[in-house]
Parts: C-alpha cells; sequence; structure tokens
C-alpha cells in the first residue's frame, strides 16, 4: 500500500481521515499542530494513543528534509541549507536576518524547466514537483537548526511556484493556518518567471500575498533573449495579467530586475521600462547579476546600477537596490546544489 503524505492534508482532509478511523474530533487538532509544528515521527507526539501512533505509521508517512550542506556567511550570517528529500533529491533553501525578523527562501521544485539564461536552478532541467509538505519541511527544519522563528517567507528558490499551482495554493493555504505555522499571507511573495494563465488563476484566489515578477527586460526582443517563457506570453501580454491580478487584490506588485551588463542597463531600457510600468502600483527590485559559470553575463559596475535606479525614479518608478546578503557562499539559488552535485563544495561549511 502507498503511503499517505500527511502533512500535505488541511485540516478539513485530516479530520475526513481521523474520523475514518473512528477518531474523535479532538484528535484532528493535536495531529494537525504537530504535523505543522515539523515533528519528524509519530512516536514524539505522546499525546496520541499509542495504537493510533502505529496506525498512523502503517498509513502514513511525514515528509521531511534532511541537511546535507549548510554555508554560514561570514559577512552577514545568511544560512545556505542543500536539503535532501526521502527519494534522494535535493532542493536549496536560504535563511536571512532582516531588522524585522527571519526570511526563508523556499523551493516548490526540484531544479526547474522556465530555462531562464541567467538562472542556475533550471541548468539541469525540471526533475518533480515538490509537496506542500516538502515546502513546509524547508520551514521547519531552518527553524529548528537555527532556533529561530521564521516570520517571512519567499516563494524564490528552485522552481518556477505557478507551474507546481496547486501544490502552491496549498502550500500557502497551510503556512498560513492559525493553528499550524502561522506565518501571515502578507509576509509571503510568490516569485514567478510570468506564466499568464497560472497569475490569471491564481487573481480568483484573492491572496493578500505579493506577487514578484521577474521581467528582467522591458521589451520582447531582449526578455526572449533571456527568458523562453516569453515567447508564449509577452511582455504587454504579461503586464496586462499583473493589471487584472493588481484590480482584484489591490496589492502593490514586486518586479524583479537581474541588471546585466551591456544587455538590459542602457538608459533607453530604463526609460522604456518606465513607460511600460506605468499605471501599474509597483516597486523594483533592482538586482546586481549574479555571475554563473555556464553563460558570460556580468553585472554592471555600481554608478550605472545607480543611474538606472535613479532613472526609474524620475521617471516615477519606485526602485531600490536589492541588499546583496550571502555573496560568499553562493546564496544564489540553483549554484551550491550544482556545487554539492559535482563535488567540488568545501569551503565555509558546518
Amino acid at each position: 500500500m502507498e503511503k499517505i503524505d500527511i502533512k500535505s492534508f488541511n485540516e478539513a482532509e485530516l479530520l475526513e481521515f481521523m474520523t475514518a478511523l473512528g477518531q474523535p474530533k479532538f484528535r484532528t487538532a493535536q495531529l494537525f499542530k504537530w504535523l505543522q509544528q515539523g515533528v519528524e515521527d509519530f512516536d514524539e507526539m505522546t499525546n496520541l494513543p499509542k495504537a493510533l501512533r502505529e496506525t498512523l505509521k502503517e498509513q502514513c508517512y511525514i515528509a521531511n528534509v534532511s541537511i546535507v550542506k549548510k554555508l554560514v556567511s561570514k559577512i552577514d550570517g545568511t544560512v545556505k541549507y542543500v536539503y535532501e528529500l526521502f527519494d534522494g533529491e535535493r532542493i536549496e533553501s536560504v535563511v536571512m536576518k532582516y531588522e524585522h525578523g527571519y526570511t526563508v527562501c523556499i523551493s516548490t521544485q526540484v531544479g526547474c524547466r522556465m530555462g531562464c539564461s541567467f538562472c542556475a536552478s533550471g541548468l539541469d532541467g525540471l526533475f518533480r514537483n515538490l509537496t506542500p509538505s516538502e515546502m513546509l519541511a524547508q520551514i521547519t527544519k531552518a527553524q529548528q537548526d537555527n532556533g529561530i522563528r521564521i516570520s517571512n517567507v519567499v516563494m524564490m528558490g528552485m522552481g518556477e511556484p505557478l507551474d507546481n499551482f496547486l501544490n502552491s495554493v496549498k502550500f500557502l493555504q497551510l503556512v498560513s493556518n492559525d493553528n499550524g505555522l502561522n506565518i501571515g499571507l502578507r509576509h509571503i511573495s510568490l516569485s514567478t518567471s510570468g506564466v499568464v494563465s497560472k497569475i490569471k488563476e491564481l487573481k480568483e484566489y484573492n491572496f493578500p500575498i505579493t506577487l514578484s515578477i521577474s521581467l528582467h527586460a522591458p521589451n520582447d526582443e531582449i526578455r526572449s533573449s533571456m527568458m523562453k517563457v516569453n515567447k508564449k506570453w509577452g511582455v504587454d501580454e504579461l503586464l496586462a495579467a499583473c493589471k487584472e491580478y493588481q484590480d482584484v487584490t489591490t496589492r502593490r506588485i514586486s518586479f524583479e530586475y537581474a541588471l546585466i551588463e551591456n544587455v538590459n542597463d542602457s538608459d533607453a531600457c530604463a526609460d522604456e521600462l518606465a513607460k511600460k510600468l506605468r499605471g501599474i502600483m509597483c516597486h523594483v527590485n533592482l538586482i546586481p547579476a549574479n555571475p554563473v559559470k555556464e553563460n558570460s553575463f556580468k553585472k554592471p559596475d555600481m554608478n550605472k546600477i545607480i543611474r538606472f535606479k535613479e532613472r526609474l525614479i524620475k521617471n516615477g518608478i519606485n526602485a531600490t537596490v536589492r541588499r546583496t546578503l550571502g555573496a560568499d557562499i553562493d546564496a544564489s539559488c540553483g549554484q551550491l546544489r550544482r556545487k554539492v552535485k559535482e563535488g567540488m563544495c568545501s569551503e565555509n561549511l558546518q
């Protein structure tokens, strides 16, 4: 018998399952709390009867992650993990400390099929989707390992969350549950490369999350050369979907823009970008491009980055330059996993 991924159950599903086992309703609440807290073994659930624990062990499994590699930045304390899943696949997560608390960047897939040329996550393609429980496990493991409480989540690690749509939606519902980790949806960002059909579907849920669009170019010519997704949904169609999304949710949209030297960093690009974004309540997050050995992209010098930012602001667009965290530990998604896979990683390990 194939075992049940019980940690991915919401409360209604768990109640139905427990009722079928002849259990009283209060047992569902107890079990749900244990699962959401990150308990990894049914025997640790000490307020559940032993007979129930044995039944759960026979029929269910608890999705967990184990730490394969852990890197801690000597610069700012950023912590990067390579986690191993039950089937031996590996993913990455990053824990970052800010003045307002701790943020974790989680993965939603093993690998990625979007094929963005500046990103290391998709270089080997997509292996499989993560379950809601595997997304939750990244948070609880980071909390347990660091002795902290995570207050913010960014779904910006390996994978395209909207390419794993239903699991990502269920994760959002579980992680924000009052009886679970209780991380408010306003403290969660979901990053997408621009899967327009799913942005339109996501707006129907009206989650008060921050939708973050990996835009990286002001027009189709540049964006299509960097991002395969743009060949299906161009810049104008994507921005129209963002406007529709905002009309429903009233939430400000964040646009991620990786500045690449002599590709998308010109004054003309800044002016065109500002023009395209007018009418959308938004913020542009400028990211100096991270070098990936598989391509020749370079980040512009800081003077050019600041000039690009100021040009956007002059044109009425709110923009900032992302603070660089974990620069000494390959904190960008996909880089560390590949190094571990290739047996190249040895420095700063704990």
